[in-house]
């Protein structure tokens, strides 16, 4: 059955979106969890490519996107997402450690996925990343820190989580060692999946990893469902 509810979720001075797209097909399936790409949202449904999974499929709207709360003044980073994917990871666990999910993230959300799979390894059932805005973020390396204002919005997406999210640093080294956290507290060989086309440095130093799949979307679907 496809639905769209939505639980919002308290995670410290933000309320998250957490949207229940559809139920199990089968018995005992493990949730999905969507994260979507800079500057988008949950998808408004499930989305056709996940037909094939037999567990429920729900999305998240990272802080600043889509019905989540915009703070004031910015400040995003991916570390506050990962704790966004956190909380929702709890909520699709109802608070227990024994029980896992599998991620699927889009552009930045593949970024999320990553980190996510590494900071909760025995509850995080295989992460797939894949193409979508965001993906690139920004320098590899410290850079000269520029400021800059704009005007506060209620709106989503967040303009200040566009440019700042899109400036991201994202270090190939500090990449890996997510991918080496999953590979050390999962119960799977192959915790991570790249399925994106497009590599930029830090995805390029991820998929050369041990522990890494390179599989379409479909596959990674499929070697994670069971």
């Amino acid at each position: 059955m496809s639905l769209d509810t939505v639980t919002m979720l308290r995670h410290g001075k933000v309320e998250l979106a957490l949207h229940h797209l559809r139920d199990a097909t089968a018995a005992g399936g493990r949730p999905l969890l969507i994260l979507h790409g800079l500057g988008e949202s949950s998808p408004p449904s499930s989305p056709r490519w996940t037909d094939s999974w037999p567990g429920p499929v729900a999305g998240l709207d990272f802080t600043g996107h889509g019905l989540s709360t915009v703070p004031r003044g910015g400040g995003y980073t991916a570390e506050l997402l990962l704790g966004d994917a956190d909380a929702a990871l709890n909520s699709l666990t109802e608070g227990d450690p024994t029980r896992s999910i599998t991620v699927a993230g889009r552009g930045l959300g593949a970024y999320n996925a990553l980190q996510i799979a590494g900071g909760r390894a025995a509850q995080v059932h295989g992460a797939i990343l894949v193409d979508g805005p965001g993906l690139a973020g920004g320098p590899t390396g410290p850079t000269s820190q520029s400021f800059f204002s704009l005007p506060n919005s209620d709106t989503t997406p967040d303009p200040y989580a566009l440019v700042e999210l899109g400036r991201d640093l994202r270090p190939p080294d500090y990449a890996t060692l997510f991918v080496r956290l999953a590979l050390a507290g999962s119960e799977l060989d192959e915790p991570i999946a790249v399925a994106s086309v497009f590599r930029p440095e830090w995805l390029d130093a991820v998929a050369r990893e041990h522990g890494v799949m390179q599989a379409t979307l479909a596959e990674a679907l499929a070697a994670y469902a069971g």
